[in-house]
Protein backbone atom coordinates (compact mmCIF):
# COMPACT_ATOMS: atom_id res chain seq x y z
CA UNK A 1 0.00 0.00 0.00
CA UNK A 2 0.90 3.83 -0.71
CA UNK A 3 2.25 5.61 2.11
CA UNK A 4 -0.48 8.32 3.35
CA UNK A 5 0.37 11.94 2.43
CA UNK A 6 1.73 13.73 5.37
CA UNK A 7 0.08 16.88 4.52
CA UNK A 8 -3.62 15.80 3.86
CA UNK A 9 -3.77 15.39 7.67
CA UNK A 10 -3.44 18.90 8.04
CA UNK A 11 -4.55 20.71 4.73
CA UNK A 12 -7.13 18.66 4.53
CA UNK A 13 -8.60 18.60 7.90
CA UNK A 14 -11.98 18.77 8.06
CA UNK A 15 -12.28 18.50 4.46
CA UNK A 16 -13.91 15.13 3.89
CA UNK A 17 -16.40 16.32 6.53
CA UNK A 18 -18.02 18.72 4.23
CA UNK A 19 -17.34 21.06 1.29
CA UNK A 20 -13.67 22.22 0.51
CA UNK A 21 -12.81 25.34 0.46
CA UNK A 22 -9.91 25.04 -2.41
CA UNK A 23 -8.88 22.23 -4.34
CA UNK A 24 -5.75 21.59 -2.18
CA UNK A 25 -8.27 20.46 0.04
CA UNK A 26 -10.54 18.71 -2.09
CA UNK A 27 -7.43 16.71 -3.39
CA UNK A 28 -6.31 16.14 0.15
CA UNK A 29 -9.88 15.09 0.86
CA UNK A 30 -10.19 12.27 -1.88
CA UNK A 31 -7.70 9.21 -3.46
CA UNK A 32 -9.58 9.42 -7.07
CA UNK A 33 -10.15 12.83 -8.85
CA UNK A 34 -11.63 12.69 -12.70
CA UNK A 35 -11.10 15.52 -14.73
CA UNK A 36 -13.79 15.89 -17.21
CA UNK A 37 -14.75 18.35 -19.82
CA UNK A 38 -14.91 19.16 -23.28
CA UNK A 39 -11.84 18.97 -25.83
CA UNK A 40 -9.84 21.79 -26.38
CA UNK A 41 -10.56 23.97 -22.89
CA UNK A 42 -7.61 22.53 -21.47
CA UNK A 43 -8.05 19.22 -19.29
CA UNK A 44 -5.08 17.65 -19.58
CA UNK A 45 -2.70 19.90 -18.43
CA UNK A 46 -5.68 21.38 -15.71
CA UNK A 47 -5.38 17.33 -14.99
CA UNK A 48 -1.47 17.16 -14.79
CA UNK A 49 -1.19 20.65 -12.89
CA UNK A 50 -3.56 19.38 -10.15
CA UNK A 51 -1.43 16.08 -9.78
CA UNK A 52 1.74 18.11 -9.98
CA UNK A 53 1.03 20.43 -6.74
CA UNK A 54 -0.80 17.30 -5.26
CA UNK A 55 3.27 16.02 -4.86
CA UNK A 56 4.73 19.00 -4.31
CA UNK A 57 2.40 20.38 -1.08
CA UNK A 58 0.43 16.88 -0.10
CA UNK A 59 3.08 13.99 -0.64
CA UNK A 60 2.39 10.65 -0.87
CA UNK A 61 2.42 8.80 -4.31
CA UNK A 62 0.27 10.63 -7.10
CA UNK A 63 -0.69 9.09 -9.92
CA UNK A 64 -1.85 10.98 -13.41
CA UNK A 65 -3.19 9.05 -16.23
CA UNK A 66 -4.57 10.87 -19.53
CA UNK A 67 -5.62 9.36 -22.63
CA UNK A 68 -4.73 12.54 -24.71
CA UNK A 69 -3.40 10.72 -27.93
CA UNK A 70 -1.49 14.22 -28.68
CA UNK A 71 0.56 12.96 -25.73
CA UNK A 72 1.26 16.81 -24.45
CA UNK A 73 1.13 15.39 -20.92
CA UNK A 74 4.48 13.64 -21.62
CA UNK A 75 5.84 16.67 -23.02
CA UNK A 76 5.22 18.62 -20.20
CA UNK A 77 6.00 16.09 -17.83
CA UNK A 78 9.46 15.84 -19.23
CA UNK A 79 8.78 12.20 -20.35
CA UNK A 80 10.26 10.73 -23.87
CA UNK A 81 7.63 8.22 -23.94
CA UNK A 82 5.04 6.80 -21.34
CA UNK A 83 1.91 3.97 -21.89
CA UNK A 84 0.05 1.63 -19.59
CA UNK A 85 3.00 1.46 -17.17
CA UNK A 86 3.27 3.84 -14.65
CA UNK A 87 6.42 6.34 -15.05
CA UNK A 88 7.95 8.45 -12.39
CA UNK A 89 8.29 11.87 -13.44
CA UNK A 90 12.44 12.18 -12.60
CA UNK A 91 13.34 14.55 -9.54
CA UNK A 92 15.75 16.40 -11.90
CA UNK A 93 12.66 17.68 -13.69
CA UNK A 94 11.45 18.96 -10.50
CA UNK A 95 14.81 20.59 -9.38
CA UNK A 96 14.61 22.19 -12.92
CA UNK A 97 11.42 24.01 -11.91
CA UNK A 98 13.18 25.19 -8.59
CA UNK A 99 10.88 22.95 -6.38
CA UNK A 100 11.60 20.14 -3.94
CA UNK A 101 8.39 17.94 -3.84
CA UNK A 102 7.43 16.12 -0.74
CA UNK A 103 6.29 13.11 -2.15
CA UNK A 104 6.37 11.70 -5.82
CA UNK A 105 4.74 12.04 -9.61
CA UNK A 106 4.23 9.27 -11.51
CA UNK A 107 2.47 9.48 -15.12
CA UNK A 108 0.82 7.08 -17.56
CA UNK A 109 -0.92 7.43 -20.77
CA UNK A 110 -3.97 4.87 -21.72
CA UNK A 111 -2.69 2.22 -24.37
CA UNK A 112 -6.19 1.09 -25.45
CA UNK A 113 -5.22 -1.90 -27.62
CA UNK A 114 -3.17 -3.11 -24.26
CA UNK A 115 -5.78 -2.50 -22.02
CA UNK A 116 -8.26 -5.04 -23.79
CA UNK A 117 -5.28 -7.27 -24.40
CA UNK A 118 -5.15 -7.57 -20.45
CA UNK A 119 -8.78 -7.77 -19.86
CA UNK A 120 -9.14 -10.49 -22.24
CA UNK A 121 -6.62 -12.34 -20.49
CA UNK A 122 -8.11 -11.49 -16.97
CA UNK A 123 -11.84 -12.44 -18.25
CA UNK A 124 -11.24 -15.43 -20.49
CA UNK A 125 -12.16 -18.46 -19.21
CA UNK A 126 -9.30 -20.29 -20.45
CA UNK A 127 -5.97 -20.13 -21.93
CA UNK A 128 -7.37 -21.33 -25.58
CA UNK A 129 -10.25 -18.86 -25.62
CA UNK A 130 -7.78 -15.66 -24.75
CA UNK A 131 -5.38 -17.14 -27.48
CA UNK A 132 -8.72 -17.08 -30.12
CA UNK A 133 -9.41 -13.78 -28.95
CA UNK A 134 -6.01 -12.31 -29.03
CA UNK A 135 -5.58 -14.29 -32.57
CA UNK A 136 -9.00 -12.98 -34.17
CA UNK A 137 -8.25 -10.91 -37.08
CA UNK A 138 -11.31 -8.84 -36.06
CA UNK A 139 -10.32 -8.27 -32.54
CA UNK A 140 -6.86 -6.95 -33.86
CA UNK A 141 -8.54 -4.38 -35.82
CA UNK A 142 -11.34 -2.67 -33.80
CA UNK A 143 -10.03 -3.02 -30.56
CA UNK A 144 -9.43 0.33 -30.48
CA UNK A 145 -12.82 1.37 -31.44
CA UNK A 146 -14.78 -0.91 -30.30
CA UNK A 147 -17.65 0.69 -28.94
CA UNK A 148 -16.38 3.65 -27.90
CA UNK A 149 -14.07 1.96 -25.74
CA UNK A 150 -11.94 4.66 -24.39
CA UNK A 151 -14.56 5.64 -22.29
CA UNK A 152 -14.41 2.20 -20.60
CA UNK A 153 -11.22 1.23 -20.85
CA UNK A 154 -10.21 4.47 -18.95
CA UNK A 155 -12.68 3.68 -16.23
CA UNK A 156 -11.45 0.03 -16.19
CA UNK A 157 -7.82 1.31 -15.71
CA UNK A 158 -8.70 3.55 -12.91
CA UNK A 159 -9.99 0.68 -11.25
CA UNK A 160 -7.28 -1.61 -11.58
CA UNK A 161 -4.83 0.76 -10.38
CA UNK A 162 -6.92 2.18 -7.33
CA UNK A 163 -7.32 -1.33 -6.42
CA UNK A 164 -3.91 -1.86 -6.28
CA UNK A 165 -3.41 0.70 -3.69
CA UNK A 166 0.04 2.00 -5.12
CA UNK A 167 -1.02 5.46 -5.17
CA UNK A 168 -2.01 7.68 -2.45
CA UNK A 169 -4.14 10.18 -5.10
CA UNK A 170 -4.77 8.88 -8.98
CA UNK A 171 -5.83 11.87 -11.40
CA UNK A 172 -7.24 10.84 -14.54
CA UNK A 173 -8.07 12.81 -17.92
CA UNK A 174 -11.11 11.46 -19.33
CA UNK A 175 -11.08 11.37 -22.73
CA UNK A 176 -12.82 13.93 -25.16
CA UNK A 177 -16.17 13.25 -25.55
CA UNK A 178 -19.05 14.97 -27.64
CA UNK A 179 -21.20 13.71 -24.91
CA UNK A 180 -20.62 13.99 -21.42
CA UNK A 181 -22.83 11.07 -20.48
CA UNK A 182 -20.30 8.68 -22.86
CA UNK A 183 -17.70 8.71 -19.99
CA UNK A 184 -20.26 7.92 -17.22
CA UNK A 185 -22.31 5.16 -18.89
CA UNK A 186 -19.37 3.03 -20.02
CA UNK A 187 -19.29 0.58 -17.68
CA UNK A 188 -23.29 0.39 -17.82
CA UNK A 189 -23.20 0.27 -21.57
CA UNK A 190 -20.12 -2.48 -21.51
CA UNK A 191 -22.39 -4.74 -19.70
CA UNK A 192 -25.38 -3.98 -21.43
CA UNK A 193 -23.75 -4.71 -25.01
CA UNK A 194 -22.90 -8.45 -23.73
CA UNK A 195 -26.61 -8.86 -22.94
CA UNK A 196 -27.55 -7.06 -26.11
CA UNK A 197 -30.41 -8.70 -27.97
CA UNK A 198 -27.51 -7.82 -31.34
CA UNK A 199 -24.86 -9.44 -29.74
CA UNK A 200 -27.00 -12.70 -29.38
CA UNK A 201 -28.58 -12.20 -32.50
CA UNK A 202 -25.27 -11.81 -34.40
CA UNK A 203 -23.89 -15.12 -32.72
CA UNK A 204 -26.83 -17.22 -33.06
CA UNK A 205 -26.41 -18.89 -36.40
CA UNK A 206 -22.63 -20.20 -35.74
CA UNK A 207 -23.54 -21.14 -32.15
CA UNK A 208 -26.27 -22.96 -33.22
CA UNK A 209 -25.62 -23.62 -36.99
CA UNK A 210 -28.98 -23.12 -37.73
CA UNK A 211 -29.74 -19.71 -39.81
CA UNK A 212 -32.99 -18.08 -38.46
CA UNK A 213 -35.30 -17.24 -41.14
CA UNK A 214 -35.33 -13.93 -40.29
CA UNK A 215 -31.35 -13.67 -40.08
CA UNK A 216 -31.00 -16.14 -44.08
CA UNK A 217 -31.60 -12.76 -45.93
CA UNK A 218 -28.88 -11.32 -44.37
CA UNK A 219 -26.45 -13.59 -44.12
CA UNK A 220 -26.82 -14.49 -47.70
CA UNK A 221 -26.48 -11.29 -48.39
CA UNK A 222 -23.19 -10.74 -46.52
CA UNK A 223 -21.75 -13.63 -47.53
CA UNK A 224 -21.64 -12.27 -51.14
CA UNK A 225 -20.37 -9.47 -50.61
CA UNK A 226 -18.17 -9.64 -47.98
CA UNK A 227 -16.94 -13.73 -47.95
CA UNK A 228 -17.82 -16.62 -45.57
CA UNK A 229 -14.41 -16.05 -43.76
CA UNK A 230 -14.92 -12.50 -43.03
CA UNK A 231 -18.39 -13.34 -41.18
CA UNK A 232 -17.37 -16.67 -39.46
CA UNK A 233 -14.40 -14.12 -38.20
CA UNK A 234 -17.20 -11.77 -36.88
CA UNK A 235 -19.59 -15.12 -34.94
CA UNK A 236 -16.24 -16.18 -34.39
CA UNK A 237 -15.25 -12.62 -32.07
CA UNK A 238 -18.78 -11.93 -30.82
CA UNK A 239 -19.28 -15.92 -29.69
CA UNK A 240 -15.53 -15.74 -27.72
CA UNK A 241 -16.24 -12.34 -26.37
CA UNK A 242 -19.84 -13.91 -25.05
CA UNK A 243 -18.03 -16.26 -22.81
CA UNK A 244 -16.50 -13.72 -20.70
CA UNK A 245 -19.97 -11.91 -20.20
CA UNK A 246 -20.21 -12.35 -16.44
CA UNK A 247 -16.93 -11.02 -15.42
CA UNK A 248 -17.32 -8.45 -17.60
CA UNK A 249 -20.43 -7.19 -16.06
CA UNK A 250 -19.01 -7.80 -12.11
CA UNK A 251 -16.09 -5.39 -13.45
CA UNK A 252 -18.63 -3.04 -14.73
CA UNK A 253 -20.48 -3.04 -11.90
CA UNK A 254 -17.55 -2.74 -9.57
CA UNK A 255 -16.07 -0.03 -12.07
CA UNK A 256 -19.63 1.65 -11.37
CA UNK A 257 -18.85 1.45 -7.70
CA UNK A 258 -15.47 3.51 -7.79
CA UNK A 259 -17.42 6.10 -9.07
CA UNK A 260 -19.97 6.53 -6.33
CA UNK A 261 -17.54 5.88 -3.88
CA UNK A 262 -16.97 8.91 -1.20
CA UNK A 263 -13.29 8.88 -1.98
CA UNK A 264 -13.72 9.65 -5.53
CA UNK A 265 -14.44 13.21 -7.16
CA UNK A 266 -15.07 14.77 -10.46
CA UNK A 267 -13.27 18.43 -11.29
CA UNK A 268 -15.26 19.48 -14.63
CA UNK A 269 -13.04 21.60 -16.80
CA UNK A 270 -14.49 24.54 -18.81
CA UNK A 271 -13.89 28.01 -20.78
CA UNK A 272 -17.27 30.64 -20.52
CA UNK A 273 -17.25 30.48 -24.38
CA UNK A 274 -20.94 28.93 -25.18
CA UNK A 275 -20.65 25.79 -25.87
CA UNK A 276 -18.27 23.68 -23.88
CA UNK A 277 -20.09 25.77 -20.80
CA UNK A 278 -23.05 24.29 -22.25
CA UNK A 279 -21.31 21.22 -21.82
CA UNK A 280 -20.30 21.44 -18.70
CA UNK A 281 -23.40 22.45 -17.30
CA UNK A 282 -24.82 19.30 -18.35
CA UNK A 283 -22.34 17.45 -17.10
CA UNK A 284 -22.83 18.63 -13.47
CA UNK A 285 -26.23 18.42 -13.56
CA UNK A 286 -25.93 14.52 -14.79
CA UNK A 287 -23.52 13.91 -12.13
CA UNK A 288 -26.04 15.37 -9.45
CA UNK A 289 -28.89 13.41 -10.93
CA UNK A 290 -26.45 10.04 -10.39
CA UNK A 291 -25.45 11.08 -6.92
CA UNK A 292 -21.67 11.20 -7.89
CA UNK A 293 -19.87 13.61 -5.98
CA UNK A 294 -18.91 17.23 -8.13
CA UNK A 295 -15.81 18.57 -5.91
CA UNK A 296 -14.79 21.80 -8.19
CA UNK A 297 -15.09 23.49 -11.19
CA UNK A 298 -12.37 24.94 -13.07
CA UNK A 299 -12.85 27.88 -15.75
CA UNK A 300 -9.99 28.10 -17.80
CA UNK A 301 -8.88 31.14 -19.45
CA UNK A 302 -11.49 33.98 -18.14
CA UNK A 303 -10.26 37.83 -17.96
CA UNK A 304 -8.36 39.24 -14.93
CA UNK A 305 -10.28 40.37 -12.17
CA UNK A 306 -8.43 43.90 -12.45
CA UNK A 307 -10.87 44.71 -15.28
CA UNK A 308 -13.51 44.66 -12.38
CA UNK A 309 -11.49 47.34 -10.65
CA UNK A 310 -13.00 50.61 -9.56
CA UNK A 311 -9.94 52.94 -9.89
CA UNK A 312 -8.78 51.26 -13.04
CA UNK A 313 -12.67 51.94 -14.38
CA UNK A 314 -12.08 55.63 -13.37
CA UNK A 315 -8.51 55.95 -15.39
CA UNK A 316 -10.39 54.20 -18.62
CA UNK A 317 -13.36 56.38 -18.56
CA UNK A 318 -11.17 59.58 -18.64
CA UNK A 319 -9.03 58.80 -21.00
CA UNK A 320 -12.27 58.30 -23.39
CA UNK A 321 -13.57 61.09 -22.17
CA UNK A 322 -10.59 63.57 -22.48
CA UNK A 323 -7.80 61.96 -24.44
CA UNK A 324 -6.22 65.25 -25.48
CA UNK A 325 -6.19 66.68 -22.37
CA UNK A 326 -4.22 63.22 -20.43
CA UNK A 327 -1.88 62.91 -23.84
CA UNK A 328 -0.85 66.93 -22.87
CA UNK A 329 -0.32 65.58 -18.78
CA UNK A 330 1.68 62.69 -20.21
CA UNK A 331 3.98 65.20 -21.78
CA UNK A 332 5.51 65.51 -25.56
CA UNK A 333 8.42 62.89 -24.25
CA UNK A 334 5.60 59.95 -25.35
CA UNK A 335 5.32 61.32 -29.03
CA UNK A 336 3.52 63.86 -30.68
CA UNK A 337 0.04 64.94 -28.62
CA UNK A 338 -2.63 63.91 -31.23
CA UNK A 339 -1.08 60.34 -31.35
CA UNK A 340 -0.79 60.22 -28.04
CA UNK A 341 -4.20 61.31 -27.52
CA UNK A 342 -5.53 58.71 -30.57
CA UNK A 343 -4.16 55.69 -28.35
CA UNK A 344 -5.24 56.51 -25.13
CA UNK A 345 -8.97 57.27 -26.65
CA UNK A 346 -8.09 53.49 -27.88
CA UNK A 347 -6.61 52.10 -24.76
CA UNK A 348 -9.56 53.37 -22.60
CA UNK A 349 -12.17 52.40 -25.13
CA UNK A 350 -11.14 48.39 -25.23
CA UNK A 351 -10.42 48.49 -21.54
CA UNK A 352 -14.22 49.43 -21.35
CA UNK A 353 -15.24 46.58 -23.48
CA UNK A 354 -13.28 43.89 -21.87
CA UNK A 355 -14.72 45.08 -18.59
CA UNK A 356 -18.27 44.28 -20.44
CA UNK A 357 -16.93 40.86 -20.85
CA UNK A 358 -15.93 40.27 -17.54
CA UNK A 359 -18.25 41.65 -15.51
CA UNK A 360 -20.42 38.77 -18.01
CA UNK A 361 -17.92 36.22 -17.04
CA UNK A 362 -18.31 37.11 -13.20
CA UNK A 363 -21.66 36.77 -13.02
CA UNK A 364 -21.74 33.57 -14.89
CA UNK A 365 -18.95 31.78 -12.63
CA UNK A 366 -21.67 33.00 -9.60
CA UNK A 367 -24.38 31.55 -11.02
CA UNK A 368 -22.04 28.48 -11.71
CA UNK A 369 -20.91 28.04 -8.01
CA UNK A 370 -24.18 27.01 -6.42
CA UNK A 371 -23.27 23.79 -7.49
CA UNK A 372 -19.69 22.47 -6.80
CA UNK A 373 -17.58 22.67 -3.65
CA UNK A 374 -14.64 24.77 -5.34
CA UNK A 375 -14.45 26.95 -8.14
CA UNK A 376 -11.55 28.21 -9.35
CA UNK A 377 -10.93 30.85 -12.49
CA UNK A 378 -7.50 30.40 -14.44
CA UNK A 379 -6.68 33.69 -16.65
CA UNK A 380 -5.26 33.15 -20.15
CA UNK A 381 -1.66 32.88 -20.26
CA UNK A 382 0.72 35.04 -22.52
CA UNK A 383 3.06 31.53 -22.85
CA UNK A 384 2.36 27.90 -23.72
CA UNK A 385 2.86 25.44 -20.77
CA UNK A 386 5.20 22.91 -21.81
CA UNK A 387 7.15 21.80 -18.95
CA UNK A 388 7.03 21.20 -15.60
CA UNK A 389 7.26 24.75 -14.25
CA UNK A 390 4.58 25.47 -16.61
CA UNK A 391 2.37 23.74 -15.08
CA UNK A 392 3.30 24.18 -11.53
CA UNK A 393 2.59 27.94 -12.24
CA UNK A 394 -0.80 26.41 -13.71
CA UNK A 395 -1.35 24.73 -10.60
CA UNK A 396 -0.65 27.92 -8.07
CA UNK A 397 -3.47 29.25 -10.02
CA UNK A 398 -5.88 26.18 -9.20
CA UNK A 399 -4.27 25.64 -5.40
Amino acid sequence: MARRRAAGAGAGAGAGAGAAGSLEQLLAAKEVVISCGSGGVGKTTAAAAMAAMAAVHLGGKVLVVTVDPARRLANALGLEAFGNVERQVPAEAFRAAGVEPRGELWAAMLDTKQSWDDLVGRHAPDAPTRDAILSNPLYQNITGRFVQSHDYIAMERLYEIHTSGTYDLVVVDTPPTRNALDFLEAPQRMADFFGSRLLRWLTVPYRSRVITFASRPFYTVADRILGSQFLEDIAEFFTLFQSMYAGFVTRAEAVSRVLADRRTTFVVVSTLEAAPLREAEFFMDALGERGLHLGGLVLNKVLPDLLLDAASTGVAQRLVADPAGVAAAVGAEAGPPDQVARVLAEVGESFLKFQVVAMREAEQRAELARQPDVVVSVPYFDHDIYDLAGLLELGGRLW
